[in-house]
C-alpha cells in the first residue's frame, strides 16, 4: 500500500490574463506524507507558482489543492494547515528574533507568556536560543534562516512550503544548511515542499523530486530514479551527466561517468564505440571531466576519478576512442523535447 498523500494536486492550473500559455497547465501530483518533496526546473516553469497555489498566495484557475483529502483552494492562507518560508526570509526588521518568530502568535490573540514561550522554545530547537534577542540585521544569513524556519513552524502547519530557502547563503553555508534542513524534516515528520532551481540541491534532500518544465511535470520520482531513468531528452539534458545519443532505434542517454575513454587504438572500435578528439579538459577536485569533439554525436563529455586520470593523462586535441556497456544506455521516449 503507498503512503498517504499529504498534499495532492488534482488537474492544477494557474494562467494569467493575456499570456498565450498557462504557467501551470493542469499537472497532477501527490506527495506523501512526513516525505521532502523538491519541484525544480528552469526559470518560468511553474514550480514557484505551484508552490504559491499551494500556499494560498495566488489563486487557482482550475483543478484543486487538496490538504490530506480536504480541499484548501479556496481558503485563505492562514487557514491552510501549511506555512511558507520565503527566498529573502520576510524577517521584521525592527523586532528580535523571538518577537519575529512569536508575531503570527501575537496576531492571532495568544497571550505574551505563551507565545513567547513557544517561540523561545522553537528558537531553542534550531539552536538560535542564545541568540534570541538580536535583530535580523546582527545575524548571518544562516542565522536568519533559522529563525524564519522557526517562524514559520511555530504555527504547527502539516506542511511546510520553502520558496529556494538556500539561495541567498554561500556555497559552504548552503550545503550545510541543506543538511540541517533534511535534519529538521525527519526530527519533525512534517512534509515539506522545497521549490529549487538546483539540480544538486534537489538530489541532496529530496524524497520525491518533481522535475517541471513549461507548466507541466516531466517527472516525478525518487532522485536515483529520475538520474538513472530521466523519462524525456529534457530531464536527461537538465539534470545533467548525461549525453544524448542517437541511433537507427532513436535516442539514448548514457551517464558521463559511464563513458570509457582510452587512446585511439589502431583496432577496429567496438560496435558501440566512437572516435573523439579532447577539446577541453576540467579539474574538478576528486574527478575530471574531458569533453569530447565527435563526427557523428557532436560533443560529449566524460567524467573519470582523478586517481586514474593521472595514471593515465589525456591531452588537449588528443585522438580517443569512447565505449560503454550496453547495459549502461537508457532508451528515451520518442519525441522527448530537449531545454
Amino acid at each position: 500500500m503507498s503512503a498517504p498523500a499529504a498534499i495532492e494536486l488534482v488537474e492544477l492550473s494557474k494562467r494569467y490574463a493575456g499570456s498565450a500559455s498557462p504557467a501551470v497547465d493542469a499537472i497532477h501530483l501527490k506527495i506523501p506524507a512526513a516525505s521532502y518533496c523538491c519541484l525544480l526546473g528552469p526559470s518560468g516553469c511553474g514550480k514557484t507558482t505551484t508552490l504559491r497555489m499551494m500556499a494560498g498566495h495566488e489563486s487557482v484557475s482550475g483543478g484543486a489543492v487538496l490538504l490530506e483529502n480536504r480541499d484548501i483552494s479556496d481558503l485563505p492562507a492562514a487557514a491552510r494547515g501549511t506555512a511558507m518560508m520565503f527566498q529573502s526570509y520576510a524577517l521584521f526588521p525592527h523586532l528580535s528574533a523571538l518577537d519575529n518568530v512569536a508575531f503570527s502568535l501575537k496576531v492571532r490573540g495568544v497571550g505574551r507568556e505563551e507565545r513567547l514561550g513557544r517561540a523561545k522554545s522553537l528558537l531553542e530547537r534550531v539552536a538560535m536560543g542564545h541568540l534570541a534577542s538580536r535583530k535580523p540585521a546582527e545575524l548571518s544569513g544562516g542565522q536568519q534562516q533559522r529563525v524564519a524556519l522557526a517562524r514559520a513552524l511555530i504555527t504547527q502547519p502539516k506542511v511546510l512550503l520553502l520558496d529556494e530557502p538556500l539561495s541567498a547563503l554561500d556555497p559552504f553555508l548552503r550545503v550545510q544548511m541543506r543538511a540541517e534542513l533534511r535534519r529538521w524534516q525527519k526530527d519533525l515528520g512534517l512534509t515539506f515542499v522545497h521549490v529549487t532551481h538546483s539540480q544538486e540541491e534537489a538530489m541532496a534532500l529530496a524524497d520525491l523530486m518533481v522535475v517541471m518544465n513549461n507548466g507541466r511535470i516531466e517527472q516525478a520520482g525518487s532522485p536515483r530514479e529520475v538520474y538513472n531513468r530521466p523519462a524525456s531528452e529534457f530531464v536527461a539534458r537538465f539534470l545533467g551527466g548525461h549525453n544524448i545519443l542517437e541511433d537507427a532505434q532513436g535516442r539514448f542517454a548514457v551517464r558521463s561517468d559511464q563513458i570509457s575513454v582510452q587512446p585511439l587504438d589502431p583496432a577496429p572500435l567496438a560496435s558501440q564505440g566512437l572516435q573523439a578528439r579532447v577539446t577541453d579538459i576540467e579539474y574538478q577536485g576528486s574527478t575530471i571531466m574531458l569533453s569530447l569533439a565527435t563526427e557523428q554525436q557532436g560533443t560529449l563529455s566524460a567524467v573519470m576519478p582523478e586517481a586514474r586520470f593521472a595514471v593515465q593523462p589525456f591531452t588537449m586535441n588528443q585522438a580517443v576512442q569512447l565505449s560503454w556497456n550496453t547495459g549502461q544506455v537508457h532508451r528515451l521516449p520518442a519525441g522527448t523535447a530537449s531545454p
